[in-house]
């Protein structure tokens, strides 16, 4: 678990392939890992990696194949910055939102713009999450917790103040790049309580209304009464 509160910007030391797989080196610069055993997990842009080596100056970790599949993983090449994060102990002070460091989808920046000594950003997400997305709500972009200005459709909108820019690499961001989306956990979990018991039955009712019409159509246009 993390807060989004960003602790170093750390450089892609090395990429391995390894079959569907690949291996990340990341040099994690003035992130101390004193503290940091193998096991451990450390956020890289929102990505929730384990810790496997600890070389000195960074850390190796795996990336599967799933990983590689629904994250903007692909876009990092030897050389990128990265925001870094421990995950979070006891002690830490929560001064962002829970973050789980499971990436729900990639978003496309859309727009930036100064806004006098912020910068605004329009993203769009997939279609599939935008509903999890509310203004004035949080939201994790590469890893960073931020506060959603507003939202329409499946773009929402960002005010990035100067401290944020300058300790993250979103000053380094521009329209048409790619970044890790992850939605409040909360939102997820609501979601899953609201349905109760039909959530088990959630899947056979998506595939019953993919078959055309239903008793619950007919129900929903009133042609069926209760």
């Amino acid at each position: 678990m993390f807060t989004g509160i960003i602790e170093a910007i750390g450089v892609v030391a090395a990429i391995q392939s390894a079959g569907i797989d690949s291996r990340l080196y990341v040099k994690t610069e003035k992130l101390s890992l004193d503290n940091v055993q193998l096991g451990d997990s450390i956020a890289v842009n929102g990505i929730c990696l384990t810790v496997i080596e600890l070389p000195g100056d960074g850390f190796w970790a795996d990336v599967s194949g799933e990983t590689l599949s629904k994250t903007a993983f692909n876009y990092l090449k030897v050389g990128s910055r990265v925001n870094l994060e421990k995950a979070v102990q006891a002690t830490t002070h929560l001064g962002g939102h829970l973050v789980s460091g499971h990436v729900d989808g990639i978003g496309k920046i859309i727009q930036r713009s100064d806004a006098g000594r912020s910068v605004f950003f329009k993203i769009k997400a997939p279609d599939e999450i935008a509903k999890y997305i509310a203004a004035k709500g949080s939201i994790t972009i590469n890893g960073i917790s931020l506060t959603v200005n507003a939202v329409n459709g499946s773009l929402f909108e960002l005010n990035i103040v100067p401290h944020t820019l300058t300790q993250t690499t979103l000053n380094e961001c521009y329209a048409g790049n790619f970044v890790n989306l992850e939605v409040d956990i909360i939102a997820r979990y609501l979601e899953r309580l609201l349905l109760g018991d039909k959530a088990s039955q959630e899947q056979a009712s998506q595939e019953q209304k993919q078959q055309g019409l239903t008793l619950e159509k007919l129900a929903d246009f009133g042609f069926i009464k209760n």
